[in-house]
């Protein structure tokens, strides 16, 4: 028996060691190849078995991105600086003139190389004596992990104490995609199409601005005729997680997504408008711009501040299959993923705070007008401190926003170390919340607000009003774009003001008199036109109005809301026009440029006119608004929403009184007293002794 056995028990250890060699050998086939780094004096390679990236040595720039089989996705035919780079516009604030930084780099060095991941920084460093040069610190990062389709790229900006005064207007990274690869573009779902080429532009008639082109002379039939405008293409920084090309000359197609995990380090809040992809195959990260919001937004560093900022990481994904469906499902599954796992923990800056290293602040929000309700989809944000709204425009700090469940409900996570104050806007809702205290966030704390409440300004009930509380002016009329300026991307779609040449419909549906809205008759979304531009002459719109009943000694309250300004001037006149002042005037305002960038809205702002009951009149009333600035037709404003507010005590059967009316009565009854009081008691004076 023992002899016998001996056999079996060796083929049995044989086939156990098979198995393992086996299961090792498939193992080490499903496990992804390590992180390689090869470095020489002109460029340094970082390759994973997946992506290939290629930096200059020591600029930092992206000279070649391969994939798979593919050798460079990038443009090829540009010189190496012009493929894959960071850039920043900037200027000296005693001078007119800006300059245009690709932030090439002087040092290099490994900041990690492993198995699993390689992470590498290219350094420049001011000095006083550099008087041309941006005065910033410069440190960009690349990061490849091992088993990922694609690299991470990050940067800190750094403004020493005592440095040089500093604007800065743009800053972020771009893309030149190889042209003859990438010629359909996806922002989302609803906005993807086949772009002209590089070609079709430069052979095309630029508009009323340079960045529109009419197509006249396409390669592609289809596009011929068509507006192309990199601004059609923008979106809110709230939508702007994902965004790219895919290849189509290829049965396995290739896509190139610029994924952005979080809003943290971008500018002007969660509906700031920017760039994303548009034609000659570009890709943008853009960390903040002046677009949309003028030229006094950005970075602004005087009297020797101290500021560093760290811009990123954010995640450029390369993937593959045989359908452009299947490319953008995935590539919206990897943004998605890329969100939940922010903060990232694999950076290695001192300046990047890992997720335990960051706080939490939760809350309840309700609004209290005429009613106390819980704010449904509030934005809730923390940001540098300021007056309420400040977040608009707040470009040197960070922000962290979330929205509001329909209880109210709000958590703001991955919150940095700091202090900041907490603001809030709520669709639906007229003005801006700051909460009355900062809000101190210590590495790992649960900062708990309780109930807050919002008190949006209003001063009495609403008689009347126009539009819908939003900051946009997309609930107003907008008309269909010229027949032969059509981008056909936007027919039928939810982004119609994205069209080219809007402005110019104005002139065309009120050739002799401007617009007149009618309170209780007309209807915004068809009769109130969405941009108050003008044709070279200043426009007055007219909103006409009945009131049965007018309290004389009350006072009545105008709440204009405006979703974008534009070097413009809004004057209001009550009941009389001709020879007579503006009863108020917001003087000149913005530069947003959202008219003429399609945008629908550019900063909000919120004006309160007090209308005294003794400018109106019982029966048929007018409000006039005039632009009067008529320099340019991208002069002008898009009106958020508008309100009328009768007396408070029009709610209350009372009878109203200004306050200073009754002040100065209540002065005239005292002294009435004091001299009934004086004159009795030198009557009986006498008598009394």
């Amino acid at each position: 028996m023992e002899k016998s056995s001996r056999p079996s028990i060796q083929r049995w250890l044989l086939m156990m060691l098979s198995c393992f060699f086996l299961l090792t050998m498939i193992h080490a086939h499903r496990s992804p190849p390590p992180v390689k780094l090869h470095v020489t004096e002109e460029h340094v390679e970082i390759d994973n078995g997946i992506v290939k990236i290629t930096l200059s040595n020591p600029t930092g720039m992206i000279t070649s991105l391969g994939y798979k089989n593919i050798t460079n996705i990038l443009e090829y035919r540009f010189v190496e600086g012009r493929r894959g780079y960071y850039d920043i516009m900037w200027s000296k604030p005693d001078h007119n003139e800006s300059y245009f930084d690709r932030l090439d780099c002087q040092s290099f060095r490994i900041i990690v190389e492993t198995d699993d991941q390689v992470e590498l920084s290219f350094t420049r460093t001011w000095h006083h004596f550099l008087d041309g040069e941006v005065p910033l610190n410069i440190d960009k990062r690349y990061i490849v992990l091992r088993g990922s389709s694609g690299f991470y790229s990050y940067a800190n900006l750094e403004h020493m104490e005592g440095w040089p005064d500093l604007n800065i207007y743009e800053a972020r990274i771009a893309f030149k995609l190889h042209q003859d690869m990438f010629h359909y573009m996806v922002i989302s779902d609803d906005k993807q199409r086949m772009m002209p080429t590089d070609m079709d532009l430069k052979t095309g008639q630029h508009l009323s601005y340079k960045e529109a082109v009419w197509l006249t002379n396409s390669s592609n039939p289809r596009l011929r005729g068509e507006v192309d405008d990199k601004y059609q293409y923008s979106c809110d920084n709230k939508d702007n997680r994902v965004h790219g090309w895919i290849s189509s000359k290829s049965n396995l197609k290739i896509g190139f997504w610029v994924i952005t995990p979080s809003d943290e380090f971008r500018a002007g809040g969660p509906v700031k408008q920017d760039l994303t992809s548009h034609a000659s195959s570009t890709s943008l990260a853009i960390f903040f711009s002046v677009h949309y919001a003028g030229e006094d937004f950005g970075v602004r560093l005087r009297d020797g501040e101290r500021w560093n900022k760290v811009f990123g990481p954010v995640f450029m994904y390369l993937n593959s299959d045989s359908d452009s469906t299947s490319i953008w499902e995935d590539a919206k599954r990897q943004a998605a993923q890329e969100t939940k796992n922010w903060p990232y923990d694999f950076p290695l800056s001192r300046d990047f705070p890992h997720s335990n290293q960051r706080g939490v602040v939760t809350g309840r929000l309700f609004v209290k007008d005429r009613a106390i309700t819980p704010a449904i989809s509030a934005y809730v944000g923390l940001a540098q401190p300021g007056d309420a709204g400040s977040w608009q425009t707040n470009s040197n700090g960070y922000q962290f926003w979330s929205q509001s469940d329909k209880r109210g409900h709000f958590s703001i996570k991955g919150v940095r170390e700091g202090i900041y104050n907490l603001y809030a806007w709520v669709p639906g809702v007229i003005g801006d919340y700051k909460h009355h205290a900062d809000i101190i966030v210590q590495p790992g704390s649960q900062v708990g607000m309780g109930n807050i409440t919002y008190t949006p300004p209003r001063n009495g009930p609403t008689l009347w009003e126009i539009g819908i509380p939003d900051r946009t002016a997309a609930e107003f009329y907008v008309p269909d774009p010229a027949p032969h300026l059509v981008n056909r991307l936007y027919v039928n779609h939810t982004e119609k003001y994205r069209q080219y040449g809007l402005w110019e419909r104005y002139t065309d549906l009120y050739p002799d008199q401007d617009l007149i809205y009618t309170v209780g008759v007309s209807d915004y979304h068809r009769d109130w036109f969405f941009a108050h531009v003008n044709s070279y002459v200043p426009t007055v719109w007219r909103i006409v109005f009945n009131t049965s009943e007018v309290i004389r000694r009350g006072r009545y309250t105008l709440r204009i809301a405006l979703a974008s300004s534009n070097m413009a001037e809004i004057q209001v006149r009550i009941n009389k026009f001709k020879g007579t002042r503006p009863h108020f005037s917001t003087g000149l305002i913005g530069k947003d440029n959202a008219i003429a960038r399609h945008g629908i809205h550019g900063l909000y702002r919120l004006y309160n006119v007090t209308v005294l009951g003794s400018q109106l009149v019982e029966g048929t009333n007018t409000i006039y608004l005039r632009q009067s600035r008529p320099s340019s037709p991208f002069i002008g404003v898009m009106y958020d929403y508008i309100r009328l507010e009768a007396p408070a005590c029009a709610s209350t059967n009372t009878t109203c009184v200004s306050n200073a009316s009754w002040i100065s009565n209540s002065l005239l009854f005292n002294l009435l007293l004091i001299y009934i009081f004086h004159f009795l008691a030198s009557t009986f004076h006498p008598l009394i002794n």
